[in-house]
């Protein structure tokens, strides 16, 4: 089998092409998660500093020393993981808003490159 620089040029060009196809459909699935972290995460940091700081709560330090300290290292786990979940959730939606920006634009670029080479080569014509 002989391999052609022109028909190697369209497998590379392709390959590109099929693996900024799916990218892009997997931008979908990373911006649902992006979103369910922006809003689940403050949700469950709001719960536990509600729990934390409620007056039931020291009462129940108080009185179930074990279940109470257990329930504190609990909601501190969660605090700590909802903080690092909402960091993530933002920095993955700017770096997804970043990706569409650019995505667009090679859009355009390839559309508008696509058009050049059809006019110049008179390729529209048949």
């Amino acid at each position: 089998m002989r391999w052609n620089l022109s028909d190697n040029h369209n497998n590379i060009l392709s390959s590109m092409d099929l693996f900024i196809e799916k990218i892009q459909q997997l931008k979908g699935l990373m911006l649902g998660v992006s979103f369910s972290a922006i809003i689940l995460a403050p949700l469950a940091i709001g719960i536990s500093l509600y729990l934390l700081t409620h007056p039931k709560f020291l009462h129940l330090i108080e009185n179930e020393s074990e279940f109470a300290l257990l329930l504190t290292i609990l909601l501190t786990v969660v605090l700590v993981t909802s903080g690092i979940w909402l960091v993530a959730g933002i920095q993955q939606f700017r770096s997804l808003n970043t990706w569409n920006k650019r995505y667009c634009s090679y859009l355009k670029k390839r559309e508008d490159l696509d058009r050049d080479i059809t006019s110049k080569y008179h390729l529209d014509e048949e």
